[in-house]
């Protein structure tokens, strides 16, 4: 049989096809815009998703046997703010995990509901990023859209809605939307007060590897599909990425450099840090998971070489850089703000240490490493706990680069272990089908079967030695800027 895995990003949805086998037959990408209304807003029109996503499964699937197709599910990008009226039409466009709007709504849940209740109510407390503050925003500033919401959901449940008609979440996903009683995998009651919603406008909650429904027979006949296409719950696209290599069951680890940057620890049980720096999520594999997430990661490099050098050639400019270790310029990687674990909307990325002989090579080796050191700030977090690390899988566009995972690996003083497949949440969304259709019995074991490991980068002692001093370092600069941050957002 064959499975498609959705992989819906914030520039693309990747679509793949992998066989029961795990083997990978064919991959699609399409591209959508990004829309920044205002200084640090960040929006999409879900229908630009639909509307790719349904071109991408036409070229996915133009020369397979069509009827072998049995499942389809998806990894899609959390925190989003998708709502629907009484007609089921978009009300607004897409409110994405990388705006910063809230701050103000943020302050208020932290500060006047309190830090303390919000962890006892949904396992986190609030981010800029997070669903609920962006339900307080709209109420305050759009009263009248507000007004004509019948339907919450996040991204990929806007495509598994369009695909099956079933209004539908999974756990790992609604983790994220500081509306979900984490520990005890239902709706929040006080949540839904705070944010004047009612249960009615919040989707069924599922496993990620439930199956939801069947594709909807216009849609199946559309494509050329059988009458039996499954649609599966699916996960956030880190927990997706986290199936896809392999990061499930006890003690494991998954770096992902995408367009944000996570580090993510699986758990078999239900764990929050006494600071809440670190997000306490459902996992796709029916446990939990620990996650640190930075907003900007490869995108600081994308914006570095496509913006600021103005080039396409990546391999090239990072070809030069020799003196790892050594570099005296640093970079702080706040594009769009701070998650984890410093919580800062108002965070803005920042070089220091230039001199009159800084080179180019050195300004791109800054962006590599600060991207690694503010990574290293969230596994620090993890270490604080006691929870012990010696290895992670690395996934997403940037751990294509051979420089950037030999940084990673002597930043955080990890073994990297490098997958055969480097298609994190589309290939976790094909295991997420494979395992809903009844081709595995668990999460757990498809990974097991189906995710192998072809490289591993060993950090070498005096590479460490010398990361080391340069992230004690690093880790001073923010506390030293941080309230000229918030002078310059005012």
């Amino acid at each position: 049989m064959l499975y498609i895995g959705i992989d819906l990003g914030t520039s693309a949805v990747k679509l793949l096809l992998m066989d029961e086998n795990g083997k990978i037959c064919n991959t699609v990408s399409k591209e959508y815009p990004l829309y920044f209304p205002h200084p640090g807003w960040s929006e999409q029109d879900p229908r630009d998703w639909y509307k790719q996503t349904m071109e991408g499964m036409k070229e996915l699937t133009a020369d397979c046997d069509k009827f072998r197709i049995a499942g389809i599910s998806f990894g899609g990008q959390m925190h989003g703010l998708v709502v629907l009226d009484e007609n089921d039409e978009v009300i607004r466009p897409a409110i994405l995990w990388n705006d910063g709007r809230t701050g103000k709504e943020t302050e208020y849940l932290n500060d006047v509901i309190g830090k303390e209740k919000l962890s006892a109510y949904t396992a986190n407390i609030a981010f800029a990023g997070f669903t609920a503050p962006k339900l307080l925003w709209m109420r305050e500033n759009e009263p009248e859209n507000f007004e004509k919401i019948r339907k919450i959901m996040l991204p990929k449940d806007y495509l598994a809605y369009k695909l099956s008609g079933v209004f539908c979440t999974d756990y790992s996903d609604a983790s994220g939307m500081l509306l979900l009683d984490v520990e005890h995998k239902c709706w929040s009651k006080e949540m839904m007060e705070i944010c004047g919603v009612a249960q009615t406008q919040l989707p069924k909650l599922y496993e990620s590897y439930e199956v939801v429904g069947n594709m909807k027979a216009d849609v199946a006949e559309a494509f050329g599909f059988g009458k039996e296409v499954k649609v599966i719950a699916g996960a956030g696209d880190n927990a997706a990425a986290a199936v896809g290599t392999g990061t499930v069951g006890d003690g494991m680890c998954n770096i992902s450099l995408g367009t944000s940057g996570t580090i993510f620890i699986s758990s078999k049980s239900f764990g929050v840090d006494a600071n809440n720096a670190l997000h306490s999520f459902a996992h796709a594999d029916g446990n939990y998971h620990l996650m640190g997430c930075m907003l900007s990661a490869a995108s600081c490099n994308k914006w570095w070489m496509d913006t600021i050098l103005q080039t396409k050639e990546y391999a090239a400019e990072q070809e030069r850089i020799v003196n790892l270790g050594q570099n005296q310029v640093f970079y702080l990687p706040y594009l769009m703000g701070e998650r984890s674990p410093h919580n800062d909307p108002k965070a803005r990325a920042t070089f220091i240490g230039m001199t009159m002989d800084t080179t180019r090579e050195e300004m791109t080796q800054a962006v590599l490493e600060g991207v690694a050191f503010g990574l290293r700030d969230s596994l620090e977090v993890a270490r604080s706990l006691g929870i012990q690390i010696e290895r992670t899988k690395i996934c997403g566009g940037g751990a294509k680069s051979s420089l950037w995972k030999k940084i990673i690996a002597n930043v955080m003083n990890l073994k990297v272990d490098v997958i055969e497949s480097e298609e994190g949440p589309g290939y976790g969304g094909a295991i997420l089908a494979a395992v809903g259709c009844g081709e595995y019995t668990s999460v757990e074991e498809a990974a097991e079967k189906l995710v192998k490991i072809v490289e591993t980068v060993e950090p070498e002692k005096e590479l460490v030695d010398k990361y080391e001093e340069r992230y004690q370092k690093f880790r001073k600069i923010y506390p030293a800027v941080k309230g000229l941050f918030r002078e310059l957002a005012e």
